[in-house]
């Protein structure tokens, strides 16, 4: 009985999750043409509202990791976890305000659907398209295992119900959802998810206290306990260069994640653009420094060692959610729940448009096939199934540390895209020469330095990858060809315009 209490809330709110991203796909299906499947399929045809974006691109961002790894951070290391966090507030206004309508300008102009499209036009090159997409899927792919495993091990240390059974019931059921609904069921299904992140959040603090016998008796007991945790330092366990790593990884550089920037390319206005920028930086503020101080508060409550709670700081916030009534318990799991499914779905609709239309559609027309929209639909939807079933697959015999393999993949592909977004959209000069020798340089130094574990001043590998790339895009840069100016005018000259389709 206990276990049907706490699986139903979940079970109702993924039939929820299928049920919209079916109606959305019978909605857009009256969509033309391939060319028009593809807008709808991978960006939503452009026509997404401000709240809307802001929870879809929060969602993305807002992984399990947010709700599962880093809350278990806080609870071993403290407040100072919490003033690390507070840098991923930037992350929506530093996206859609750097990136946001450069980019969905030029998408407009050049009639783009993903952000490798936008790539290959700017620096002219299939080569450099062809390495993003490799990039892309290998960095993503390894995050959705992240995404399946934390999923799992929520059901496992919640319901009781076995690892794999837990994997089968919300694995399978993002995978159809995302392969039914694309972009635009993501994104709607994003919000949704946005939504319960935060009312599971409220609800696991509120039972954190009064388990604990309130704010004022947790925090007594954490400063009785572990007076280490309430400095900025804690006792060593968050030196300096622990800070500035962090401050660039999840803060400086989200901007160069795919599965982000590709939302600056679906929004129907400026106007929606700003309200997501407001909307979306409350949000994510609120979810990403609720969670790490919910992690943290929990020590006072968890006070045991954390052998006694699995060996592993990932059976943490599982653990406190298990310590609750059954219902309170399917309640709360929604939350981190929905961060896992809300990630998978854009990284695994991003990897797909990769694959898809970056590269085989590409070919293809290049070749002067003509394809029916019904075989596009049929190839893009069955892409995404195969990618989500391989991830899948492969979570079922699970790695360890979800928090580190999301930020390996986190730095893996700042590393090869981050100059190639920022140099390429303001910096006229940008080449593909400079592009090439930066993803090469970049995604190369951090894989080995991450290999190695080498570091410099003990800061994160992150900044081995960005600055190498960064080296290399300025030598290949000054070595190569200019572009030529009839490419840069739908980069340079729409600035003080609106952009039209097709313009260039």
């Amino acid at each position: 009985m206990s276990e049907l209490l706490v699986l139903a809330p979940v079970l109702l709110f993924m039939a929820a999750m299928l049920l919209i991203s079916a109606y959305l796909r019978r909605a857009a299906s009256a969509a033309q043409g391939s060319s028009s499947f593809l807008s709808e399929y991978f960006i939503g045809s452009r026509s997404l509202g401000g709240f809307v974006l802001a929870m879809t691109t929060v969602a993305t961002y807002s992984s399990v990791s947010s709700f599962v790894g880093g809350p278990g951070q806080a609870w071993e290391i403290g407040f100072g976890w919490i003033y690390m966090s507070v840098v991923q507030v930037t992350m929506l206004i530093l996206l859609l305000g750097i990136l946001g309508k450069k980019l969905a300008l030029a998408a407009r102009a050049i009639n783009g659907v993903t952000i490798i499209d936008i790539i290959r036009h700017r620096y002219q090159s299939d080569l450099l398209a062809n390495l993003s997409a490799i990039i892309i899927v290998v960095f993503m792919c390894a995050t959705m295992v992240a995404q399946f495993v934390g999923g799992a091990k929520l059901f496992e240390a919640v319901t009781g119900l076995p690892y794999l059974t837990g994997l089968a019931i919300f694995g399978l059921a993002v995978v159809v959802y995302t392969t039914v609904g694309g972009f635009r069921g993501v994104a709607v299904t994003d919000a949704v998810c946005a939504i319960f992140m935060l009312v599971g959040m409220v609800l696991l603090l509120a039972g954190l206290l009064e388990q604990g016998g309130g704010f004022a008796s947790v925090m007594d007991t954490l400063a009785t306990r572990k007076p280490e945790m309430l400095k900025p330092l804690a006792g060593g366990k968050m030196p300096v260069s622990l800070y500035v790593s962090m401050w660039v990884l999840v803060g400086l550089c989200v901007i160069a994640l795919p599965q982000s920037a590709v939302r600056c390319m679906s929004y129907d206005s400026t106007r929606s653009l700003h309200r997501a920028m407001i909307i979306g930086t409350i949000v994510i503020g609120a979810m990403n420094v609720g969670m790490n101080a919910i992690g943290v508060l929990s020590a006072g409550v968890m006070t045991d060692t954390l052998a006694n709670y699995g060996g592993s700081i990932d059976n943490i916030i599982p653990r406190l959610i298990a310590s609750m009534s059954p219902l309170v318990a399917g309640l709360c799991i929604i939350g981190p729940i929905a961060a896992t499914i809300s990630t998978i779905s854009s990284l695994l609709l991003a990897a797909s448009s990769s694959i898809v239309k970056d590269v085989w559609l590409y070919e293809s027309a290049r070749r002067g096939h003509t394809l029916s929209t019904r075989r596009v639909t049929l190839i893009s939807q069955g892409c995404t199934l195969v990618l989500g079933l391989l991830s899948f697959v492969v979570s079922i015999d699970p790695p360890s540390v979800i928090w580190k393999i999301n930020m390996f993949a986190f730095g893996g592909l700042e590393s090869a895209f981050l100059w190639i977004f920022l140099l390429g959209l303001f910096w006229k000069k940008a080449n593909k020469c400079g592009a090439l020798a930066a993803i090469l340089g970049g995604t190369l130094s951090y894989c080995t330095a991450m290999a190695l574990g080498i570091r410099i001043a003990d800061l994160h590998q992150i900044v081995i990858g960005s600055t190498v790339s960064l080296v290399c895009f300025c030598i290949g840069t000054w070595a190569g060809r200019p572009v030529p100016d009839s490419v840069l005018g739908c980069y340079f000259a729409l600035d003080d315009g609106p952009a039209q389709s097709g313009d260039c």
